[in-house]
């Protein structure tokens, strides 16, 4: 099942609501869903979901729509699907704000290990 980007972002809106006003902190920029696939530069299979910028435009989580609807073509998610990928993103995108907050990176450490790992499956 693919959702719209419309209801992707109408189930986004909902989710960020649940999430407590302390984890806004210093989120200048936001959420925002954009509609691309990012893949990763490295390795043709894998896609990038969301990441948390800390730039001149200020501190922000993106998602990426189209990461999404690419992987839940090739998996064939449901509705329930893309509800815990979506949240399970934002969380950790979240969790990357809180620690680069705190000056923090064991999370950036963790993924850097995990694309190390999947580009060296799928590259």
């Amino acid at each position: 099942m693919i959702l719209s980007f419309d209801e992707v972002g109408n189930l986004l809106d909902e989710m960020a609501e649940e999430f407590p006003e302390e984890f806004y902190q210093e989120l200048n920029g936001g959420i925002s869903l954009l509609p691309e696939a990012v893949e990763d530069p490295q390795g043709e299979e894998l896609y990038i979901m969301g990441e948390y910028c800390n730039d001149m435009m200020g501190k922000y989580i993106n998602l990426y729509y189209g990461s999404f609807a690419a992987l839940a073509g090739q998996e064939d998610w449901t509705e329930e699907d893309w509800e815990d990928e979506l949240y399970t993103t934002l969380a950790h995108e979240f969790t990357h704000h809180m620690e680069d907050t705190a000056g923090l990176h064991a999370l950036d450490d963790k993924d850097a290990e995990f694309l190390r790992q999947a580009r060296e499956t799928y590259g």
